[in-house]
């Protein structure tokens, strides 16, 4: 059976980033543009399109247009000392990340459970999310006990990374207890805040961390963007 026309598009612009002839982070022609190249109507163009988003070749951002992906996966190992910075700097990366929001509740007792805290105890729940070269990584949301850190958003936006941060309180080393995964299609919001086609694939990642002595300092949920991030179990600090 001949291949559809949305289907040879596809093929030929993904060989095209693949030789290099649409570099990383370059924008691709416009719809119509791509259409009078390829000889076809624009609803196989918008077709293609959404396939290369949805494989993670390219991301299409709603009034900028459509950018070939910036580069190769990038490498999250997770082990007993998991480190964002530590992981992504070594990598050439220019990283950076932006709060956007922080409160103080009452935890949930999910997440009382995982700090070991009293059923109406206050955490500080706060987001944020991650830039690598200027592409969003990953968001998420983290909970620390109010009552042990208190300003701990606002050390963590002066200090720059979590590591620091845990110093300025007097903890010098702190290990992962517990990460699970587990992948799914993204939401629309997540969409919207990854710059991911709605059908491109998350990864959730959830983690507690505690002190040497078992103690839990911290709980997180974070989505990733999973065509952008390939991640390693290993059991090295």
């Amino acid at each position: 059976m001949n291949k559809e026309k949305w289907s040879i598009v596809c093929d030929k612009i993904e060989t095209a980033i693949t030789l290099g002839h649409y570099p990383p982070g370059e924008k691709l022609p416009t719809e119509p543009e791509l259409a009078a190249q390829f000889g076809v109507g624009r609803y196989s163009i918008r077709r293609a399109i959404a396939e290369l988003a949805k494989a993670g070749k390219v991301s299409v951002e709603q009034g900028r247009g459509t950018f070939v992906e910036s580069g190769p996966l990038l490498e999250y190992a997770i082990g007993a000392r998991t480190r964002l910075r530590k992981n992504l700097l070594s990598q050439g990366v220019d990283l950076h990340g932006e709060l956007l929001s922080a409160q103080i509740i009452t935890a949930h007792p999910r997440i009382a459970q995982a700090l070991n805290l009293d059923k109406d105890a206050q955490v500080i729940q706060s987001q944020r999310i991650t830039f690598a070269d200027g592409v969003p990584l990953a968001f998420g949301t983290s909970h620390h006990c109010a009552k042990r850190f208190v300003d701990f958003v606002a050390r963590r936006d002066v200090l720059g990374s979590v590591t620091e941060t845990y110093k300025s309180y007097g903890i010098d080393d702190y290990l992962r207890a517990e990460t699970t995964m587990h992948a799914r299609l993204a939401r629309a919001e997540e969409a919207k805040t990854l710059k991911l086609h709605p059908q491109t694939a998350v990864m959730v990642v959830r983690a507690k961390d505690q002190l040497l002595d078992g103690t839990p300092i911290s709980f997180s949920e974070v989505i990733w963007a999973a065509s952008r991030v390939k991640f390693t179990m290993t059991n090295e600090d």
